[in-house]
């Protein structure tokens, strides 16, 4: 699997950190210490009930019977994977403050997706490569944007640019209307 921009890294390292700082305060909160799988179950349970990165975290933590990964992060097919796969995205998505609406639910795609890669087409993992440091920036793309954007992503973006250097979302769609 291919490396990801380092800025993306950073976003994703960021994401990481908000799913393990979820668990670890769920966890604390409870009167007596349950097993993490037991716990990541009851989660599971009502995903509706909790925020988004908790029910990332229990999937985290629990092992797929049919083909041994994370559950739900397994390969397409696999159908506990597959099935498991619709509890991440059960979860309530609040909006950070000062960001604009939908932007939780934005991120929370966004980062599904660069965290299972595999498990997408490249070109919507391109796609969310380039876009989750801007979600967690608490930017979105007009509508506009985002179809001229997936344009030229399924067009092929133009070779020999940095797209990782833009830093709104027009930025993005200037540089990928480039053609050599």
């Amino acid at each position: 699997m291919a490396s990801l921009p380092p800025r993306t890294e950073r976003a994703l390292a960021e994401i990481q950190a908000r799913i393990d700082g979820a668990w670890d305060d769920y966890r604390s909160q409870r009167a007596s210490p349950a097993d993490d799988v037991e716990l990541a179950r009851s989660i599971l349970e009502r995903p509706n009930e909790h925020d988004w990165p908790l029910v990332d975290a229990a999937l985290d933590r629990l092992v797929c019977t049919e083909c041994g990964s994370r559950l739900g992060a397994g390969p397409r097919g696999c159908p506990e994977c597959d099935f498991a796969d619709g509890f991440r995205f059960a979860g309530r998505e609040i909006d950070r403050p000062g960001v604009p609406p939908g932007n939780e639910h934005a991120t929370r795609v966004s980062s599904a997706v660069l965290r299972t890669r595999h498990r997408w087409p490249g070109a919507v993992v391109r796609g969310n490569e380039l876009f989750l440091p801007l979600f967690l920036e608490g930017q979105m793309p007009t509508r506009e944007e985002q179809e001229r954007f997936d344009a030229a992503v399924k067009r092929g973006l133009p070779a020999g640019i940095d797209f990782s250097r833009a830093g709104t979302f027009a930025e993005l769609v200037e540089l990928a209307s480039h053609r050599a």
